[in-house]
């Protein structure tokens, strides 16, 4: 016949944690929580902030698999490098418009291998586009670009008239 399963009910105690008993070094999630908590309260104030708009700020956006670049003010001039492994100078597009750089690039990689039991193909491909706003200053008819050995190097010089002039003020007794 059927076997009859009888289950018998369970009684369970709940007890409350005291937390006073524990110190609050021995309470580590509970102190993430708190700063989880305290990010998202400050996002929901809007006093998470975008980075201000300052020298070459990202433009429009850039897909997560461009590249990252370096940006380093000078005396006389600006310089962007950007790392492009696997790429070639003419895989690289540069355009300057209305204050804004924009570099551009597309990866195309092929392999083919055919032996006597097996075929293999592969085929990668990959675009980027990263736009940055040009600083005041910058004299953009002389921007120059140089490629070499899968970096890139862009050369932004600064006008005269942007390039800072400094002297030394002699301190008196006094």
């Amino acid at each position: 016949m059927a076997d009859i399963e009888t289950k018998a009910p369970a009684k369970t105690e709940e007890k409350p944690v005291e937390q006073a008993a524990m110190p609050p070094a021995w309470r580590p999630f509970e102190n993430l929580r708190h700063e989880v908590d305290r990010l998202f309260d400050e996002f929901g104030r809007g006093s998470w902030r975008l980075p201000s708009r300052n020298l070459f700020e990202p433009f429009w956006r850039h897909s997560a698999t461009a590249p990252a670049v370096d940006i380093v003010e000078r005396e006389k001039d600006y310089q962007i490098t950007a790392e492009l492994p696997g790429m070639e100078e003419k895989d690289v597009e540069l355009k300057v418009a209305n204050g804004v750089m924009s570099i551009k690039g597309e990866k195309k990689e092929e392999k083919e291998e055919k032996e006597k039991d097996y075929y293999l193909s592969e085929r990668r491909y990959g675009a980027f586009q990263r736009s940055f706003s040009l600083p005041r200053g910058v004299d953009a008819d002389k921007i120059e670009a140089g490629f070499k050995k899968g970096v890139l190097t862009v050369t932004l010089p600064k006008r005269p008239e942007a390039i800072k002039s400094e002297r030394k003020i002699e301190v008196k007794a006094g």
